[in-house]
């Protein structure tokens, strides 16, 4: 493929992300396509600074406009670092969350100002839009004991896991709405179903759209 592709998973807490992001670079890999896998806040090494500051909640006092700009600032340098410069030569990057989680955690729970997000958006994605969202949907209960499950015995909740059931249930909705509203770019997988049958709702969404993707390049061979 003469340019990459671009695929986001997002979804609420203890959806599973990171395993089926694992899982699918796994078959990518195994068809010979150059697959970079990532995740944010992080990703880069500038981002990777911003990382623990979020996470940690250290930047929650100063309010969620702070927490916006941080987040947006580690994402353009993630965009600029890496996401970039891996479509640029025709790469398959797996993100493990990106702007819709901004649009859902600061915007819709955050109660930030659409214009502003909107803005803030624009700047730190520079173009890079995902190809494909898999938003992996899940009860937001059922997500929460997953996400306490697998924590180590001394570990606590991040910043937005410690966060009220009804908050993440806003999430959720909000992850819906955004699907709803650009069905050419999101797929909803049921996240609660066993993850073998999480993977393969995924991996049929990801190879037809690359079946697409090259029909459309009639010069083109795939890789596999």
């Amino acid at each position: 493929m003469a340019n990459g592709i671009f695929i986001t998973f997002e979804g609420g807490e203890g959806a599973g992300k990171s395993t089926q992001i694992d899982r699918l670079a796994r078959k990518l890999g195994a068809k010979k396509y150059d697959v970079v896998v990532t995740r944010e806040p992080g990703g880069s090494p500038g981002a990777e600074a911003v990382r623990h500051v979020l996470l940690s909640g250290a930047a929650e006092s100063f309010g969620p406009e702070m927490e916006a700009l941080l987040f947006a600032a580690a994402r353009s340098d993630h965009v600029e670092q890496l996401i970039k410069p891996a479509i640029a030569r025709g790469a398959i990057v797996l993100c493990d969350r990106f702007m819709d989680s901004s649009r859902v955690y600061q915007g819709v729970t955050g109660g930030l100002d659409a214009d502003f997000m909107a803005i803030l958006e624009r700047i730190a994605v520079n173009g890079a839009v995902p190809d494909l969202t898999l938003i992996l949907d899940i009860d937001p209960a059922e997500g929460l004991a997953r996400a306490a499950s697998r924590r180590a015995k001394d570990d606590i909740p991040d910043r937005f896991e410690k966060e009220t059931l009804a908050i993440h249930q806003r999430r959720r909705e909000a992850f819906l709405a955004i699907a709803e509203a650009e069905p050419e770019r999101c797929v909803v997988i049921d996240a609660g179903e066993p993850s073998d049958v999480v993977e393969n709702a995924i991996t049929a969404a990801v190879f037809s759209m690359l079946e697409r993707r090259m029909a459309a390049q009639p010069n083109r061979t795939a890789s596999a």
